[in-house]
């Protein structure tokens, strides 16, 4: 089988994983602007998603010939390794949540916010448990530097995403003449406004086709968004939308260091000469679990749908193919996204391949290139956003920085 041994090609990966999972929300939040069913999104999603890994396993996975400490793919899975399947499970299941849950939380904090404090507390929490389950390969001095930039980089993010808030509810306000204050600080626009016909894909402004009459960052904008997309936010909650992704956050902490608990064992759970198992056979069956509870999950929300989105069927699913290409895609680079994340971390440590979750770096450029987030906000709203992506450039250079060499003899 192919392994990575070197440092070098270890970050290589890391670095082709960052722009990959940076990449894949932007494509999922393209969808749900123009008005595309999460549900629907999320299955097309979750079919790439699973396909990237079984593709992986059955080419890297099973090049060269099987060798006693590092079976081949096919050979593994006849293995007695279950303790260490059953954790490539669970990590699956605490991601496949994770992300469902970010999937919402992207409508009502903003991608970029969303990305920053997610990827901030999987780095404080999961780098640390990574840590001591890699028996210290990675320099702590440096490696925890790193984290304390992630730290900081959370509280610039809940403090962008304030002040952001803080702005766009400015701009509704002092709209008054053409859009009425609802409940809880929503907007209702005037019958004189909406022009049905004009409720176009925001998304594709270069195009005179799909042109839209308002500009990025003003309040006609923000309306046009509203009624164009699929999860309504004007009205709800800040601290709802907050908890949802705090929650993902927590989530999404511990899948790495399961993966690490599954291809290293370093609490001692197989028998005594069973192979750990490689990182293509724990990454398959990690994605099978986040396959199974992810399109469970969402065939239910089809029927019972949450956060006020419009009930579907499992026929008007397969018949929705507006914008199916793009959820395709983006189950794809999520999976080749985790996939060298994972490669990486098993050649250099997997504390120091948390070094992808710098993924806002890429996020906040999509948000702002294709969604125009934090257009037309207060002076305070950039300076906090500079510093907030200043501080994860320091955070990968110095968890990269980091990275240890995992021996595999």
């Amino acid at each position: 089988m192919f392994i990575v041994e070197d440092k070098g090609s270890a970050i290589a990966l890391m670095c082709a994983s960052l722009i990959f999972l940076g990449t894949w929300p932007a494509l999922l939040t393209l969808l749900e602007r123009r008005g595309r069913l999460p549900q629907h999104t999320y299955l097309d999603y979750s079919i790439t998603n699973l396909l990237a890994p079984v593709l992986i396993a059955l080419t890297l996975g099973q090049l060269g010939e099987s060798k006693e400490n590092m079976p081949n793919f096919f050979t593994q899975l006849s293995q007695d390794n279950w303790p260490s399947v059953l954790f490539a499970i669970a990590g699956g299941v605490v991601l496949s949540v994770g992300n469902l849950c970010t999937q919402y939380a992207w409508a009502y904090v903003g991608l970029s916010i969303t990305e920053v404090i997610v990827a901030s507390m999987v780095v404080v929490i999961g780098t640390t448990l990574n840590y001591f389950l890699d028996n210290r390969i990675n320099r702590a001095d440096i490696l925890f530097t790193g984290v304390a930039c992630f730290l900081v980089a959370v509280i610039l993010g809940t403090s962008v995403h304030s002040s952001n808030a803080a702005d766009n509810k400015e701009k509704l306000s002092g709209s008054t003449n053409r859009y009425k204050l609802g409940k809880n600080g929503g907007t209702e626009p005037s019958s004189q406004l909406i022009d049905k016909d004009v409720l176009v894909d925001i998304e594709k402004g270069a195009s005179t086709e799909y042109a839209t009459r308002a500009e990025a960052g003003t309040v006609e904008y923000l309306v046009e968004l509203e009624q164009r997309r699929s999860i309504k936010v004007f009205g709800s909650s800040t601290l709802m939308g907050l908890g949802i992704v705090f929650f993902a956050g927590v989530c999404l902490s511990l899948f790495s260091p399961a993966l690490n608990l599954a291809t290293n064992d370093p609490w001692h759970t197989l028998k005594d000469g069973v192979p750990h198992l490689v990182v293509y056979t724990a990454f398959f069956y990690f994605s099978i679990s986040c396959f199974a509870v992810g399109t469970g999950l969402n065939i239910l929300f089809l029927y019972r749908p949450m956060a006020g989105v419009p009930k579907s069927s499992f026929k008007a699913y397969l018949n929705d193919w507006d914008g199916r290409q793009w959820a395709l895609l983006a189950g794809l680079l999520c999976g080749l996204g985790n996939g060298f994340q994972f490669m990486g971390g098993q050649a250099a440590g997997y504390a120091a391949a948390d070094a992808v979750e710098a993924l806002p770096l890429v996020s906040t450029f999509w948000g702002i290139v294709l969604f125009g987030e934090y257009r037309k906000s207060s002076r305070k709203t950039y300076t906090l956003l500079a510093f907030m992506l200043l501080m994860f450039v320091a955070a990968v250079a110095t968890l990269m920085a980091s990275a240890g060499h995992r021996s595999t003899k």
